[in-house]
This record gives structure tokens, C-alpha cells and sequence, in this order.
């Protein structure tokens, strides 16, 4: 029999373990002494400039008006006036990502359509306005569109109230009445009908072993008990509030300014471009032999792409897709060539008046950081939710 071997005592600094961890502790205290040296050097630079670095100027009186977002006053503080700029980027970055969603999945399934008109139109949209700058194109809807409407006096009036001018888009606004309640309650009952709907179909497909739409009573349902709901409210649960031209310009409604406009169009048009191609590849990659059999037991082509290909494409799209979306509420940032109160165009004003530009483009930094993590977080999670569904 042979002697057993005894280890070898390898001395630490020549464990391979040892060195990998003293290595990274090497690399991470070169780091930061690197990031320590760097910010006892600004903080010298901006003492020879009579500067301090601290947020205190936040809570003076910013001394200058925002044309459009929540209510403000110039003599509010700056804080305040940050924040009107991060609900603008909030409101139009959200508005923009449905816009650009909806636009996509219309164009990427037409650029699979066997019309061949509607096809070359689908291919002719994705090939321009991917590949022109999305500055460009925004001032392009800015100076030769909306600013290109008619006057006020001359507005371009629509059915159901809504005008359209050089000063943005006008539309009739909702107002809540006491008869909201009362239809609460209806829809209510209606969202607890829906799922009981959806439950049943849901078994029942499980039972049968086929692919359904599983709310195909549930919407139906809701829609039946909300409808019912509004004939049987004593007071309708909203009126609307047109607008109307009084003296030189529009009262009443909700106002699209033009630099709003202008840049959800922008942001709107070019990322559907991008979100075309997603949908596009994304129903391409799905097996060829799926729509054989889903034709081969009789699924005509709207049942195919509804039921069979596109829960498939799904999982395939989301992660690109969010890539997108956070380009969109990046991009934003290109509001401040036409004037657009954003986030980074308010912080501009801020810098200038202040002279505090490393704390504003902090705020800034960390606030488009926070919508980005917060963006990704939830696509990653419906990511997963629609993964385990589809197992």
C-alpha cells in the first residue's frame, strides 16, 4: 500500500486565494484614495473661486418662472423649482414610453405583413427616422410643424372640441362630480367580477389543454357592470370642460404646449422606430413550426399572432425593450434646445444662477439614475413574472 500523501503548508504569500483577495483590497483603496484625491482637489478649486460645495442655496428664492408644470411661483425656492422639472421629465418620459410602445407594436407587426404596401410604408418609417438624430428631429416638429399651424384666431378645430394652433393642442379635461362615488362602487363590482371570470376561463383552459385569450369574458364583464354604472348613476360621474377662445386665446381643457408637443412627438416617433425592430425580431424568432400548427388546427392569422405567437415573442422583447425605455427618458434631456421646462433645462438655470453646477448636476445625475433603476426594476420583474408564467 501506498503512503499518503501529506499537504504541502503553502506559505500566504503564496496561496493563490490569499493573493486574489489582497489584490482586490489593493484595487479597491488605490480606489479610493484616486476618488479622495480628486475631491480634495475640487474642493481647492472651488475654495480659490469663493465656492462651497453644500446644497444650502436650495432653500433661497429662485427668482424665475417655469412656463408650464404643478403650480410654482417664482418666489419659491429652488427645490421647488427642481422639483417642477423632474415631474415634467416624469410626465413626459411616461406619456412618451406608451406612445412609443403602442407605435412600435403596430409598426414591427406591419413589417411582417403579407401586404406588401403596408409593409414597404412599415420598412420606409423604421429606416428614416432610426437613422436621423433625435435632435434634428425634434426641432424639426418644433420650428416646422407646430410652430407652422395656424393662429390662435384661425385654430384647427377637430370633433368633440379639440383645436389645434400655433400655442400647442386644446382638448375638452374631465371634472369629477358627487356622482363619482356612486360609480366607484360599480366599478368596484365590476374589477370583482372581472376576476372571477378571469379564474373560470382560466381553469377551463387549463381543463381543455389549449391556448385562450383569458379575459375574454373578464373585459367583457367589466365593461358591462362599468357602462351599467354610468346610466344608473343619479348624476353623471364627470362632465367635461371644453375649451373656449375667449379674447386671444383658449379657457378651459387641458393645453399640450408646443414645446411639450413637439418633444413627445419627437421622443414618441424615433423611439417606435427603434421598438419596431424589437417587435419585429422578436416575432421573428419565435419557431416557424408554432404558426404551422397553430394553422393546422384551423387558428386563422389575427388568433395565431394574438394566442400563440406573440405570448412566445414576449419574453423575447422585454429586455431589449427596456433598453428603450431608458433611452426615451435619457433623450429627454433634449428638451432644453426648444425650450421645454425639463429636469436638465430647469438644473441649466439653476447653475447659471447659483454657480453651484456640481451640486446641480449631482441632483441631476442621481434623479435620472433613480428613474433608470426604477424603470429597469419593474421591467425585470414582469420579465420574470412572464418567464414563469410561460413555464
Amino acid at each position: 500500500m501506498a503512503p499518503l500523501l501529506k499537504p504541502m503548508n503553502v506559505p500566504f504569500w503564496r496561496d493563490v486565494r490569499v493573493l486574489r483577495v489582497l489584490l482586490q483590497i489593493l484595487f479597491l483603496i488605490g480606489v479610493f484614495l484616486l476618488a479622495g484625491l480628486l475631491y480634495t482637489n475640487m474642493l481647492r478649486g472651488l475654495s480659490k473661486l469663493g465656492l462651497t460645495l453644500n446644497l444650502d442655496f436650495l432653500g433661497n428664492e429662485a427668482g424665475f418662472d417655469i412656463s408650464e408644470g404643478i403650480e410654482y411661483t417664482p418666489s419659491e425656492t429652488y427645490l421647488k423649482a427642481f422639483w417642477v422639472g423632474v415631474v415634467n421629465t416624469l410626465k413626459v418620459s411616461f406619456i412618451g414610453i406608451i406612445c412609443a410602445t403602442i407605435l412600435g407594436l403596430i409598426v414591427g407587426i406591419a413589417r411582417l405583413s403579407s401586404n406588401w404596401l403596408i409593409r414597404t410604408i412599415a420598412a420606409v418609417y423604421v429606416e428614416c427616422f432610426r437613422n436621423i438624430p433625435l435632435l434634428l428631429q425634434i426641432l424639426f416638429w418644433y420650428s416646422a410643424v407646430i410652430l407652422k399651424l395656424p393662429r390662435v384666431g384661425e385654430s384647427i378645430s377637430l370633433l368633440g372640441g379639440v383645436f389645434i394652433n400655433q400655442r400647442g393642442l386644446y382638448f375638452p379635461s374631465p371634472e369629477p362630480t358627487a356622482g363619482l362615488k356612486i360609480w366607484s362602487g360599480f366599478l368596484l363590482a365590476g374589477l370583482i367580477l372581472a376576476a372571477v371570470l378571469y379564474i373560470v376561463r382560466w381553469r377551463q383552459l387549463q381543463q381543455l389543454e389549449r391556448p385562450g385569450f383569458r379575459a375574454k369574458w373578464a373585459l367583457p364583464g367589466f365593461l358591462i357592470v362599468a357602462i351599467l354604472g354610468w346610466f344608473l348613476t343619479p348624476e353623471k360621474p364627470f362632465t367635461l370642460d371644453f375649451p373656449v377662445l375667449r379674447g386671444f386665446n383658449f379657457v378651459g381643457g387641458v393645453n399640450l404646449s408646443p414645446e411639450f408637443s413637439a418633444l413627445l412627438i419627437g421622443l414618441s416617433v424615433y423611439t417606435g422606430a427603434f421598438i419596431a425592430e424589437v417587435v419585429r425580431s422578436g416575432i421573428q424568432a419565435v419557431v416557424k413550426g408554432q404558426r404551422e400548427a397553430a394553422r393546422a388546427i384551423g387558428l386563422n392569422e389575427g388568433q395565431t399572432l394574438r394566442l400563440v405567437v406573440l405570448p412566445q415573442a414576449v419574453p423575447i422583447i422585454v429586455p431589449p425593450l427596456t433598453s428603450q425605455y431608458l433611452n426615451l427618458a435619457k433623450n429627454s434631456s433634449l428638451a432644453i434646445a426648444i425650450g421645454f421646462p425639463d429636469m436638465f433645462s430647469i438644473g441649466h438655470t439653476m447653475m447659471l444662477q447659483t454657480g453651484q453646477s456640481i451640486p446641480v448636476f449631482a441632483m441631476i445625475m442621481v434623479s435620472y439614475l433613480i428613474m433608470s433603476l426604477t424603470t429597469s426594476a419593474g421591467m425585470n420583474w414582469y420579465n420574470r413574472w412572464i418567464n414563469r408564467i410561460g413555464r
